[in-house]
């Protein structure tokens, strides 16, 4: 009996630490995808009062996700479809394309990892999200 439980045990620890390691990866891809929303409605809210919409977007989505590690995020500000996007953290002077009535676009990138004991199962991993509102 304790020869199956020694040869068993290594195996159902690899088993259960993965399954915990995809469970964070999930999770990170839930609170990314809603911390876009809250970006992206909060983007639409101050788009007459603000110089700088994609800082304001990206302290938004940090507010909204603290246990994401922040400087690892890659967020990218798409205003009325057809403007050239925004990618980054900082674009002052492109609220003058946040006219009334355009949609908004905001995806960022987040790398994860699934790591099991030292073993890396998915190198240069990225979630992704994107969220588009609409102004009635």
């Amino acid at each position: 009996m304790l020869v199956e439980f020694a040869f068993l045990l290594p195996v159902f620890l690899l088993l259960v630490t993965g399954i915990f390691s995809f469970g964070l990866a999930i999770s990170n891809q839930l609170t990314l995808t809603q911390a876009l929303g809250t970006g992206a409605q909060y983007l639409q809210q101050i788009r007459g009062s603000t110089t700088d919409p994609c800082s304001d977007t990206f302290a938004a989505i940090k507010n909204a996700a603290p246990y994401l590690d922040s400087t690892t995020i890659k967020v990218t500000v798409t205003i009325n479809g057809t403007a050239p996007s925004q990618t980054g953290n900082s674009c002052p002077g492109a609220q003058s394309n946040l006219t009334a009535g355009v949609p908004v676009t905001v995806s960022a990138t987040y790398p994860c990892t699934l790591t099991v004991y030292s073993m890396n199962f998915a190198s240069g991993c990225q979630l992704s999200a994107m969220v588009t509102e609409y102004e009635y």
